[in-house]
C-alpha cells in the first residue's frame, strides 16, 4: 500500500506535468502558426519582387542597360558605386512610371535623359586652385569651385532634396524665376599693366546682373525683392540697389548660359561697397565641404583681406549636357581671386609658399569632389631659370588661356602620393632671377575726371589697343548717376588725333532721383593706338537730406565696362615658321584667332556742391537761444500772477491785534 501522502504527491505531480504538456503543445501550435504566417508573408513579398523585376527589366533594356560583368567588377571594387547605381535604377523606374502615366492620359511624356552604359550622378562638384607667379614678385591665386546639378528648378514640383547645390541659392532660382545670376564683391583695383588680365574680371565694390525667365510679369518688383534676399544671404548692402542705380543694357551683356532675351536683364553696381569677413563667411558656407576640407581650408580671412586685391563671386547659369543641348544642367561657379603683395606681406625675400600665403597647408581633397587639382603657371619658367618649384611634379598641362598658350604643373589632390609621407602639401616657390618682362595685355583702359570748380566737368575714358597691326571693335558701357547731368552733344571720340565715329550708340537720359544715364557705344580701335572718349557734365545740387554722413569725401561713379573680341596672342605671329610646321602657320586655328574679354576701369570719385553743414548747427544754436531767452521771458510775464504783500507789522501792532482778537474785534 502506498501512503496517503505519497499518493497525493504523485497525483499533484501528474497534474502539473499534464498542464505543462498542454501549455507546451499550445505554444508549439502557436509557434507553427506564426512560422506559417511569416512564410506566407515572405512568399507574397517574393512574388511582388519577382513581378517588379520582370516589369523593370524591359524598361532598363529599353533605356540602355548596364553590362552585367562590368557592373559586377565595379561592385566588387567599390561599394559606394553600388549605391549610386541602385539610385540610378530607381530614377529609371520613376521615368518609366511617368511614361506609362502619360500613355494612359494620351499626352506626350516629358523628354527624359537616356542613361549611358555607366550611370552618372545627378550632381557633381569640382575644385581647383591656379597660382601664377608675377614678374613683380607678387603672386596671383585663383580659386574656382564648380557644382553641376541635373535638375529643373522651374517645374511645378519644388525641389526639396539638396545634396551638393546650396539650398539657399536653389530657392532663390525657383522663387524668382532666375535664368542666370552673377554677383561679385571686390576690394581693391586690378592693375592690368602689372599683373596682366585676370581669369574672371570684376569691378571694385559690388556688381550684380541677373537674367529673369519669361514667366516674370513685374521685373522691377522681382528685381527689388531679389536684391533684398541676396543682401541677407551674403550679408551685403545690396538692399541699397534701386531704380537710381539700375540699368538695362541692350548689347553689353549677353547670357553666358542659355537664353537670349534682353528685356529681362537688370544690371547694377555699388562701387562704394566694402568687402570684409562678413561677406566671406556666407560665401564659404555655400561650398559642399565648407571650409573644413579641400582647397577651402586655405580661405583664411586674415590673409585674404591683407592682400592687394581680393574678389569673390558667384555665377549661376544653365549649361548643356551634350553637344546637341537636348538636356541642360544648372552650374554654380564660385570664384575667389587674390593678389598677395611682396611688401605688404612682410616678405624679406622673393619666396612664397602655401603656408606664407594662407597660413595653412593642404592635407586632403574635399571628399565630395570628383576632381581637386592645384595648377602652377610655369609658362615663363620652362627650364627653371626664373623660380624653383618644390615639390616637383611630373604632371604637366597646356591650355590656351586668354589668347595665350600657357603651361601648368598639376598637383592632383585626390592622389595620396601628392601629399607624400608627411600627409601635407606645402608648395614652395623660390625666385632665382629678377629678369623677365610680362607680356603687355592687348586691351587696356583708364578713366578719370577733368575740369575745375564744382559746377561742370569732363569724364575721360582712354582705351589702349596694343596690337601692332590689327584693329578690333569694343563695346563701351557707361552708367552715370543722375546727379551728374551729361551733355551728350559734347560727346567726342578721337583716335590718333582724328575723330573716330562710333558705329553704334545707345543712350538713355536720366531722370532726377529716378534712374541714371545709360550710354553704350561700339567703337573700332585702330592698331597700336589710344582712343579717348570725352563727355561733359554738370553737377547737380542735392537736397540736404540726400547727402551721406561724409559728403566732403565725394560721390562714387561706377566703373565703365568694356567688352571685346581681342585678337589672340597665339595667332599674332603668323609669319613665323621657325618653330612650327609650314602647314600650321598658313591656316591659323579659328578658335585661337580671338577670345572674348571684359575689363573694368577705375571707379570715379566726384565732388558735388556741398553746403557748409556747420552753418545749420550754428543757426539751430542761435534759434534755440533766442527762443529760450526772448519767448521764454515774454511767456513768463504773460502767464505769471502778481500779488501785493504788506510789510511785517511792528511789535505794538501785533500785541494790539492779539488783544482785539481776544475781545472779538477785527484786527487793525
Amino acid at each position: 500500500m502506498t501512503p496517503y501522502g505519497s499518493s497525493s504527491l504523485a497525483d499533484s505531480t501528474h497534474d502539473a506535468l499534464t498542464r505543462k504538456s498542454t501549455t507546451a503543445s499550445r505554444k508549439m501550435a502557436a509557434h507553427r502558426c506564426s512560422c506559417w504566417s511569416w512564410l506566407l508573408i515572405l512568399f507574397s513579398l517574393s512574388v511582388f519582387v519577382v513581378a517588379d523585376i520582370h516589369e523593370t527589366t524591359p524598361v532598363n533594356d529599353h533605356h540602355g542597360g548596364v553590362d552585367h560583368n562590368a557592373q559586377t567588377a565595379e561592385q566588387t571594387a567599390d561599394q559606394p558605386a553600388v549605391e549610386e547605381r541602385r539610385w540610378e535604377a530607381t530614377e529609371v523606374k520613376e521615368a518609366a512610371t511617368v511614361d506609362a502615366a502619360a500613355d494612359i492620359q494620351g499626352t506626350s511624356a516629358p523628354e527624359t535623359v537616356v542613361p549611358s552604359s555607366v550611370p552618372q550622378p545627378k550632381d557633381d562638384f569640382q575644385e581647383e586652385l591656379v597660382i601664377r607667379p608675377l614678374h613683380s614678385g607678387d603672386i596671383y591665386a585663383s580659386f574656382q569651385f564648380r557644382t553641376l546639378w541635373d535638375t529643373d528648378f522651374m517645374r511645378e514640383n519644388k525641389v526639396s532634396h539638396y545634396r551638393l547645390f546650396p539650398k539657399s541659392l536653389g530657392q532663390v532660382i525657383s522663387k524668382f524665376s532666375v535664368r542666370e545670376l552673377h554677383i561679385s564683391f571686390t576690394q581693391g583695383y586690378w592693375r592690368t599693366m602689372q599683373w596682366g588680365q585676370p581669369f574672371i574680371p570684376s569691378p571694385p565694390g559690388a556688381e550684380l546682373w541677373v537674367w529673369f525667365q519669361d514667366s516674370v510679369t513685374d521685373v522691377d518688383a522681382t528685381w527689388k525683392e531679389l536684391t533684398n534676399v541676396l543682401s541677407g544671404i551674403f550679408c551685403a548692402s545690396l538692399n541699397f540697389i534701386d531704380s537710381t542705380n539700375t540699368v538695362q543694357p541692350s548689347a553689353s551683356f549677353k547670357p553666358l548660359g542659355l537664353g537670349n532675351d534682353h528685356s529681362f536683364l537688370r544690371y547694377a553696381t555699388l562701387p562704394r561697397e566694402i568687402v570684409c569677413t562678413e561677406n566671406l563667411t556666407p560665401w564659404k558656407k555655400l561650398l559642399p565641404c565648407g571650409s573644413k576640407a579641400g582647397l577651402a581650408v586655405l580661405l583664411k580671412s586674415e590673409k585674404l583681406f591683407h592682400s592687394s586685391f581680393h574678389s569673390q563671386a558667384v555665377h549661376i547659369r544653365s549649361v548643356c549636357q551634350d553637344w546637341q543641348c537636348k538636356t541642360t544642367s544648372w552650374e554654380l561657379r564660385q570664384t575667389l581671386n587674390s593678389v598677395f603683395d611682396l611688401h605688404n606681406s612682410g616678405q624679406t625675400k622673393r619666396e612664397w609658399s602655401l603656408f606664407k600665403m594662407f597660413s595653412r597647408t593642404l592635407t586632403e581633397a574635399c571628399p565630395l569632389a570628383s576632381s581637386s587639382k592645384l595648377y602652377i603657371d610655369i609658362t615663363d619658367n620652362p627650364q627653371g631659370e626664373q623660380f624653383e618649384l618644390s615639390p616637383a611634379t611630373s604632371l604637366l598641362s597646356q591650355a590656351v588661356v586668354l589668347g595665350d598658350r600657357r603651361t601648368f604643373s598639376v598637383y592632383d589632390l585626390t592622389q595620396e602620393t601628392t601629399f607624400g609621407t608627411v600627409r601635407s602639401l606645402n608648395l614652395l616657390i623660390r625666385w632665382k632671377s629678377n629678369e623677365g618682362e610680362m607680356l603687355r595685355p592687348l586691351l587696356h583702359a583708364e578713366r578719370y575726371v577733368a575740369g575745375y570748380g564744382l559746377q561742370t566737368g569732363e569724364i575721360h575714358t582712354l582705351m589702349y589697343n596694343n596690337h601692332p597691326y590689327r584693329s578690333f571693335p569694343v563695346l563701351l558701357l557707361d552708367s552715370v548717376p543722375w546727379y551728374l547731368r551729361l551733355y551728350i552733344h559734347t560727346l567726342s571720340v578721337t583716335s590718333k588725333g582724328k575723330d573716330n565715329k562710333p558705329s553704334y550708340i545707345h543712350y538713355e537720359p536720366s531722370k532726377d532721383r529716378v534712374k541714371p544715364h545709360l550710354l553704350e557705344m561700339l567703337i573700332q580701335l585702330p592698331p597700336n593706338s589710344v582712343t579717348e572718349v570725352t563727355v561733359q557734365f554738370e553737377r547737380a545740387l542735392l537736397k540736404w537730406t540726400e547727402y551721406p554722413p561724409d559728403p566732403n569725401h565725394g560721390f562714387y561713379v561706377g566703373s565703365s565696362v568694356i567688352s571685346s573680341l581681342v585678337p589672340s596672342t597665339v595667332a599674332m605671329h603668323t609669319n613665323s615658321t621657325r618653330e612650327r610646321p609650314l602647314f600650321s602657320s598658313f591656316f591659323p586655328c579659328k578658335e585661337e584667332s580671338s577670345y572674348f574679354v571684359r575689363i573694368y576701369t577705375e571707379p570715379l570719385l566726384v565732388n558735388l556742391p556741398t553746403p557748409d553743414f556747420s552753418m545749420p548747427y550754428n543757426v539751430i544754436c542761435l534759434t534755440c537761444t533766442v527762443v529760450a531767452v526772448g519767448y521764454g521771458s515774454l511767456y513768463n510775464l504773460l502767464t505769471r500772477s502778481f500779488q501785493i504783500e504788506e510789510p511785517n507789522p511792528g511789535l505794538a501792532k501785533r500785541i494790539a491785534n492779539v488783544i482785539r482778537r481776544m475781545r472779538g474785534v477785527p484786527p487793525l
